[in-house]
C-alpha cells in the first residue's frame, strides 16, 4: 500500500434509506451533490445499517416467538427474549454470556456482540419494535455495488461496508469492515523487508478494517446522519481480497 494525502468526505444530505432502495443510485446522487467526481482507486465506505435497510433486513419483534433456550439466556443476560431468539438464529454458537452481554459467533464467522442485531437509528413505525439484522452476504453486497458504480462512472472503485465492533482488552468501539470489494482487505507482508532489510515473518495488514475505522471518524456513531464516505489517496498493487479473509480461523483462535 502507498498513499498520497488521504481525504475522507461524507456525502452530503444522504437520505434515509428504505427497503428496496437502489443504493448505487443514491450514492451516485450523493457524489454529485457533494461535487465529487470519482476516480479509479477511490473507496466508497457505507455504514452497515444503510445496506441492511436497503436489503430489507428488518424483523418485527411481534413476529418472533422465543424458544426455551432464548428465554433462559435472556433471563441470564437481562435481555429481551425475542432479541435473544434473533441472535441465536443468526449465530453458530454462544461464545460468552454475562449480565447485559451476549457474545456470539455470527453465522458469517464474526465474533461479536448480539450477532450485530440492533434497534438504534431505525424507525419503529406505530410504536412497534423492530430489529435490523446484518446484510445476508456483505462481500456480495459490496461486489454488486462496485459493479454498478464502476459501470456508471467507467472506473475501478473499491467498496467497503463498515460496522462498529468492540474488541477484547480494549474499551470503546471502532469501525471494522464487514464486506469489501475491489481492494486487498487483508495485505500479506510476510517476506517483505523492513527498514533494515530484515524479512517480515508474521505481518499482515487489515487494510479494509483500517479504512473502515478512518471512515467511522467522519460518519459518527449516533445521530450524525452521514452513512456514506468517499475516500481518496490510497494506492495498491496487491490483488483484491474480500473481507471474509480477515476472519481468523477458529483453530487459530487462542481465546476460544
Amino acid at each position: 500500500m502507498a498513499s498520497a494525502p488521504v481525504t475522507l468526505t461524507a456525502l452530503a444530505d444522504f437520505p434515509l434509506v428504505e427497503p428496496g432502495d437502489d443504493l448505487a443510485s443514491l450514492i451516485i446522487d450523493g457524489l454529485r451533490r457533494t461535487d465529487i467526481v470519482p476516480r479509479s482507486r477511490d473507496v466508497i465506505v457505507l455504514a452497515q445499517k444503510v445496506v441492511s435497510k436497503a436489503e430489507g433486513r428488518y424483523v418485527d419483534l411481534r413476529d418472533v416467538t422465543p424458544s426455551a433456550e432464548a428465554r433462559k439466556l435472556a433471563e441470564e443476560a437481562g435481555k429481551d427474549a425475542r432479541m435473544v431468539e434473533l441472535i441465536l438464529a443468526e449465530s453458530r454458537e454462544v461464545v460468552k454470556l454475562r449480565a447485559g452481554v451476549l457474545i456470539v459467533e455470527h453465522r458469517l464467522g464474526y465474533v461479536m456482540a448480539n450477532a450485530g442485531i440492533d434497534q438504534s437509528n431505525i424507525d419503529h413505525p406505530d410504536g412497534n419494535e423492530r430489529a435490523l439484522l446484518l446484510p445476508e452476504d456483505p462481500d456480495a453486497s459490496c461486489a454488486r455495488l462496485k459493479a454498478q458504480l464502476d459501470a456508471a462512472f467507467g472506473i475501478d472503485l473499491a467498496v467497503v461496508i463498515n460496522d462498529s465492533f468492540g474488541r477484547p482488552w480494549r474499551q470503546g468501539v471502532t469501525g471494522v469492515a464487514l464486506g469489501a470489494a475491489g481492494i486487498p482487505a487483508l495485505l500479506n507482508l510476510i517476506g517483505a523487508p523492513d527498514l533494515f532489510g530484515r524479512s517480515m515473518r508474521v505481518t499482515e495488514i487489515a487494510v479494509a478494517d483500517e479504512i473502515a475505522a478512518a471512515a467511522s471518524l467522519v460518519m459518527g456513531q449516533t445521530d450524525a446522519g452521514k452513512p456514506v464516505v468517499h475516500l481518496r489517496g490510497l494506492q495498491w498493487d496487491a490483488p483484491a481480497r474480500p473481507a471474509a479473509d480477515l476472519l481468523r480461523p477458529k483453530q487459530q483462535d487462542m481465546f476460544r
